[in-house]
């Protein structure tokens, strides 16, 4: 089989197997301009190129390859088994310091462990419990003994282990963890107990089977007073697999994906761990059970310890954008050489010359890459703050909102691109064997690790109204009013978009409609305006919430507040939501200006365009509600994206090319070329009967001859 579709396939043969009207790339003119590949696949590489392509020559060994239909059973020895091949191959050591046989290379690390997604997604996600939470955990929370202790071993994978945080009763919130660790002065010991059934930890990668230790968090109690959650290094199995004293386990079984990854429960019956088991570089208790900590605020230490393993969602980001590669590769291979229905001129067209069909799989191209210059934006802050080169309180603050936002809006967007291109691909898309639905199942998960999406951008939702809240801090309600209607931003008045200035000016000419919107200029202040009028929305109803309440009935703001948060809640999600699409807009744009080939920097600015555009029709009944836009030129915008995606329908082929991902790593059937050479052999087969006089005529043929 082949990559390449010959030109026979594209021709015309007789009706019963008729050939499509379009070329694989959609009879593009040689006029026309077109991206340089290379260049284009260096800008989705990144910086952190190098370390992308040698994790990819590594998940293009079969060792590391998902086996559809493999038992639970096998597929979990089979995954601890690829970890082995890990470390043997040095693919696990980037992150961690370098006296230690690591390289100090963190941006590097999570670069490369997001293109494992494309070996085998539970293989990825076990070694990222292994390094990426269980050792990331001892190497951040704890201090130089504590690497020197257990970091060898977790390294080399002596010593499997669970990253023991979330808990039956409380998910997302981790504050509230029920789980307890009780220092004991007299035997120098915290005792580890789970009260009741809620506490148990729940969905722990290797505390099935494989986990020796655990890293877990609960909630540290001296001298009678709780200091908050704080992560302790717990033995729970001997290296036969026998549990030890007071820890059980029990096994999730079968899951709706990964299933090569041995979640399970465990819980703790006064289980006495050493004092220095205790991972103190955030908080320590002395031998006489005092506590102290570098930071004086409970709720500060708390945040900067979880602060420090916000590496699982940029990780997941990346990782949901290589999988939106993938199946945007596979399905649009596929529909350049699928031939379906004949058209006005009685030829079979291919898939990908339906507007229907561009419409549901070009548009996903554009998300793909906003989403894959926004992460690696995301990736950059996050090597600059772990790196040292700027780690700063705002910048960690700065990080985590970042990760928050944009890790929903990717791992969404996967799910959503995944089964786009499952039903596209038809029948052929639902065999296991070309991939999609595997990995549909296996990015369910992806959408509440490390955070339900709704909370993270409830945390993006609140950091905004943070810093609405300062920026208007002595505003009196005239001003608040101003910026509730959007009307406190000079730049978006600049551009004419107020409605009743639209309705006079396009009055009967939709290119003029359509002009302004494809500025930079215009699509920024569209989108930054959505999200500062939001934010502003919800903060002034938020503060009419309490306005009447006296300032020293203290119970009674909070309880107000607290009701006017939960009406606001949805639209403050919103808000994060278009804070996050703006910030993929922005990272789309600045890759594009950095763009020096003249066709590569147009197409990119089409495929920009259809992107930012496509979040105004997305959006379209709040723009129209407020009064940003007009119903003729919301009209425009559907018109030039319908026109955008017929252009950039004759690039489709190059711009998925540009993600780098040959058959080695796709492995699906279907993106092979397999199609091109069935049409060429049906095309082979009519020509030949054609020529020897044996095919029949068609009843339709001699109707038409006797009229």
């Amino acid at each position: 089989m082949t990559h390449a579709t010959t030109e026979s396939t594209r021709t015309e043969h007789a009706r019963a197997v008729p050939a499509g009207g379009g070329s694989e790339r959609g009879g593009r003119s040689a006029a026309e301009p077109r991206i340089d590949v290379g260049l284009v696949g260096d800008a989705l590489l990144g910086r952190w190129k190098q370390e992308r392509l040698a994790s990819r020559e590594l998940a293009a060994d079969p060792r590391l390859h998902t086996i559809p239909g493999q038992s639970m059973a096998e597929h979990r020895e089979r995954a601890l088994e690829q970890l082995a091949i890990l470390v043997e191959e040095g693919a696990i050591q980037r992150a961690y310091p370098g006296d230690l046989g690591g390289s100090d290379n963190h941006g590097g690390n999570i670069a490369a462990f997001q293109e494992l997604v494309l070996a085998d997604p539970s293989l990825q996600i076990k070694s990222g419990v292994q390094w990426g939470l269980f050792g990331a955990a001892i190497l951040h929370l704890g201090t130089r003994p504590h690497h020197e202790k257990w970091l060898p071993d977790v390294m080399s994978l002596k010593l499997p282990g669970a990253f023991a945080m979330t808990e039956i009763g409380h998910g997302s919130d981790v504050a509230s963890v029920g789980t307890t660790a009780t220092y004991d002065p007299e035997t120098r010991e915290f005792e580890i107990h789970t009260p009741f059934r809620g506490a148990w930890k729940e969905f722990l990668g290797n505390a099935a089977l494989h986990g020796q230790a655990a890293v877990v968090f609960a909630q540290l109690i001296t001298r009678g007073v709780n200091h908050g959650v704080h992560a302790f290094f717990v033995p729970i199995r001997t290296p036969d697999g026998e549990m030890l004293p007071g820890v059980g386990s029990e096994d999730d079984g079968v899951k709706g994906g990964l299933n090569g990854i041995d979640n399970g429960r465990l819980h703790f019956t006064h289980v006495r761990i050493p004092r220095e088991n205790l991972l103190n570089r955030y908080g320590d208790v002395a031998p006489d059970g005092t506590y102290s900590s570098p930071i004086a605020s409970p709720g500060r230490r708390f945040f900067t310890m979880i602060g420090t393993l916000v590496q699982g969602r940029v990780s997941l980001d990346g990782s949901a954008v290589r999988a939106m590669m993938a199946a945007l590769a596979i399905t649009v291979r596929y529909g350049s050489e699928r031939r379906q229905f004949p058209g006005a001129d009685g030829r079979e067209k291919v898939l990908l010359d339906y507007g229907q069909y561009q419409r549901r799989l070009i548009p996903r191209i554009a998300e793909t890459y906003a989403m894959a210059f926004a992460g690696e934006r995301l990736l950059t802050v996050f090597d600059e703050v772990f790196s040292g080169e700027r780690d700063t309180d705002e910048n960690r603050q700065d990080l985590e909102t970042l990760a928050a936002a944009l890790k929903p809006l990717s791992t969404w967007a996967a799910l959503d691109t995944l089964q786009e291109a499952r039903e596209a691909c038809g029948g052929a898309g639902f065999i296991a064997k070309n991939r999609l639905t595997g990995l549909r199942a296996d990015l369910d998960i992806y959408v509440t690790f490390e955070g339900d999406n709704n909370v993270l951008l409830q945390l993006v939702g609140k950091r905004l109204l943070t810093d609405f809240s300062a920026r208007f801090k002595n505003a009196d309600a005239a001003t608040l009013a101003r910026a509730a209607a959007g009307q406190f931003t000079e730049r978006v008045t600049r551009f004419g978009l107020r409605q009743l200035a639209q309705s006079v000016a396009d009055f009967g000419q939709v290119s003029r409609s359509v002009e302004i919107l494809r500025s930079v200029e215009s699509q920024r202040a569209l989108l930054t305006d959505r999200v500062e009028t939001m934010v502003a929305q919800v903060a002034m109803a938020m503060r009419d919430a309490t306005k009447d309440i006296p300032k020293g009935d203290k119970q009674a703001l909070a309880v107000a507040g607290d009701a006017a948060f939960n009406t606001q809640q949805h639209k403050l999600i919103e808000a994060a939501r278009a804070h996050a699409e703006l910030l993929q807009w922005e990272a789309f744009t600045e890759a594009v200006e950095q763009i020096d080939d003249a066709g590569s920097r147009q197409v990119l600015t089409w495929l920009r365009d259809l992107f930012g555009l496509g979040l105004l029709e997305k959006h379209a009944a709040w723009y129209l509600m407020h009064g940003r836009i007009s119903g003729q030129r919301a009209e425009a915008v559907t018109a030039y994206i319908d026109r955008l995606i017929g252009r950039l329908r004759h690039h489709a082929l190059d711009l998925v090319e540009a993600f780098g991902l040959g058959p080695e790593l796709l492995r699906a059937e279907i993106a092979t070329g397999i199609e091109a050479e069935r049409q060429e052999e049906a095309l082979a087969y009519v020509e030949a009967r054609i020529a020897d006089g044996t095919w029949p005529t068609h009843e339709k043929d001699l109707r038409a001859q006797a009229r």
